[in-house]
């Protein structure tokens, strides 16, 4: 046999670039800003690179902070460069150990996996074993939406956009009635059964419905009395309602309940913190993304809940969770998170670095996985060049 291939990890990056911003914040869409959106870039020995966009907050939206940036750059550069770029899973077990940063394990993770996938000419999906090459969606709300009604409304809005299925994040650090912010009573119990019975009442039976209060119910009296509901309106599943720190009072949850509990949605320790759940009972499905352990921690958990028959359903939005959900059997994950999404909200349209978006909705509620090379990413250089924050460095 001859000798395998390698690629040589010769540099690690982070391009740090200025783009608009439109928030949905309360029930208004807020006066345009600029925030600072990131590309981690992985350079070889063959002049091969892969590439992954954000690495913070919601999906791919969101850039790695200054210190984030320069962790990367820094410790974690030189950690890796010099090694094969095709030994992820190496690399996977080695920050763990070194306590790096979850998120930045994931960036790591997830610029060499799109690395090899461009250099073999394929999307990562393919990559990992493909599985399908679209995806059912579901819509997926902001919260303090405005009134039950506006949710009402939105939700047969989304129905006639092609959405089969509608998630519904309530009130919370918000008060309905008043109209102001609220954050010493981040939860309103009654109020939130409101939304549920009028988007229920509004798009009927026909509609999957899906409840996230993000946390917010501070005790387990709470939770009860809001799940016994979501079961009489036929919710689909109920996530993450109470602090994710109480794993004994998730499980006693379960146990009540009849509707499915969907957690841990944003505890940290990837597989490690999730096969504990599930092991516990504490949660009937499994919530993880790309940002808690990359490409790499999510195949795992796929594959944990598969031998446990639960399902594994990917939290946010983004093209890595896309690539993740065309590698992976819809009786494991059956949805994509689209979003967030409210009226106003046009998430249709590509950000200025990209030239065209990676999950265009069809009309009977599915989206396609990306078959670009590698993450599926069509970047618009001459925008990334043009609004670098370090103007003065290479691109």
């Amino acid at each position: 046999m001859g000798k395998q291939n390698t690629m040589m990890i010769e540099d690690l990056d982070v391009i740090r670039f200025r783009v608009p911003r439109r928030a949905f914040h309360n029930g208004v869409l807020q006066a345009e800003t600029t925030t600072v959106q990131t590309l981690t870039r992985v350079r070889t020995d063959t002049g091969a690179e892969g590439y992954y966009l954000g690495g913070r907050g919601h999906g791919d939206l969101d850039g790695l902070s200054a210190e984030q940036s320069a962790a990367v750059s820094g410790r974690l550069r030189n950690l890796v460069v010099g090694q094969d770029a095709f030994d992820r899973e190496r690399f996977w077990h080695w920050l763990w150990v070194a306590n790096v940063e979850e998120n930045l394990i994931s960036v790591l993770d997830m610029v060499l996996w799109d690395l090899q996938a461009r250099a073999f000419g394929i999307p990562v999906y393919k990559l990992m074993g493909g599985c399908r090459d679209r995806i059912k969606a579901y819509a997926s709300t902001y919260p303090n939406m405005g009134s039950p009604q506006d949710y009402a409304d939105h939700a047969a809005w989304c129905r006639e956009q092609g959405y089969r299925h509608y998630k519904i994040h309530p009130y919370y650090f918000w008060d309905p009635v008043s109209g102001r912010p609220d954050p010493g009573r981040p939860s309103h119990i009654e109020a939130d059964l409101q939304v549920c019975r009028a988007v229920r009442d509004r798009v009927g039976s026909d509609m999957v419905l899906s409840f996230d209060p993000w946390g917010t119910y501070r005790t387990y009296e709470e939770a009860v009395k809001v799940g016994r509901v979501l079961e009489e309106l036929d919710f689909y599943w109920y996530e993450h309602p109470m602090s994710e720190y109480r794993v004994g009072a998730y499980e006693k949850l379960c146990a009540e309940l009849d509707i499915p509990v969907l957690a841990p949605e944003i505890a940290a320790g990837s597989i490690y913190t999730r096969a504990d759940w599930i092991r516990r009972e504490a949660s009937d499905m499994s919530r993880i993304d790309v940002l808690r352990g990359g490409i790499t921690g999510v195949r795992k958990m796929t594959g944990i809940c598969e031998a446990f028959g639960v399902r594994c359903e990917i939290h946010m939005s983004g093209f890595a969770n896309l690539q993740v959900l065309g590698g992976t059997s819809e009786d494991v994950s059956e949805y994509y998170e689209r979003g967030l999404l409210a009226p106003g909200v046009d998430c249709n349209e590509p950000p200025p670095y990209l030239q065209e978006i990676g999950d265009p909705l069809d009309t009977d509620g599915y989206v396609p996985v990306p078959d670009a090379p590698g993450m599926g990413y069509r970047l618009d250089w001459d925008y990334i060049r043009a609004h670098r924050v370090d103007a003065s460095a290479p691109v």
